[in-house]
């Protein structure tokens, strides 16, 4: 992943720990002054709540644990590759796209984010200005010629 979807994680698991996690312990002490717990809907919320944030930051501390952090500044060269942003023509329409190919956990499409996994970036990867490819999506197969390539 890159170094800015890493600080990302890390931020949401201090937000989650330091926030969240001390708030909706207090707000099942409330609950649980309001007595009978069966019927406490209260009490039920926040233990939901409570189950939500632990397991979230399980599973965002094993994703800090088994990241593997690229800085994309140390990236250079002609050829598509992780941390590249790739500007993209579609051949039909003349229609213009950017799209960094990141990690799976910090992709996001209407960001111009996608994922290493996915199939325009598997089809980009090791490609350069100037070569066609050919992309299978739900809706057909799309056409796109690389216009530039660069490393931010």
């Amino acid at each position: 992943m890159t170094a800015a979807g890493f600080e990302s994680i890390e931020a949401e698991l201090k937000q989650l720990k330091t926030v969240e996690r001390p708030s909706v312990i207090k707000a099942i002490s409330t609950a649980r002054e309001h007595g009978d717990l069966s019927e406490n809907a209260e009490y039920h919320a926040a233990k939901e709540r409570q189950s939500f944030i632990e397991s979230r930051v399980m599973e965002l501390e094993d994703k800090i644990s088994r990241a593997q952090v690229i800085d994309i500044s140390t990236l250079s060269g002609e050829d598509v590759k992780f941390g590249a942003t790739v500007k993209l023509v579609d051949e039909d329409t003349d229609d213009e796209t950017v799209y960094q190919i990141v990690g799976e956990v910090e992709a996001d499409v209407k960001s111009g984010r996608i994922s290493i996994g996915s199939p325009l970036a598997k089809a980009l990867i090791g490609k350069t200005v100037g070569d066609s490819i050919e992309v299978n999506t739900p809706g057909g197969g799309k056409s796109y010629e690389i216009l530039e390539v660069k490393y931010i």
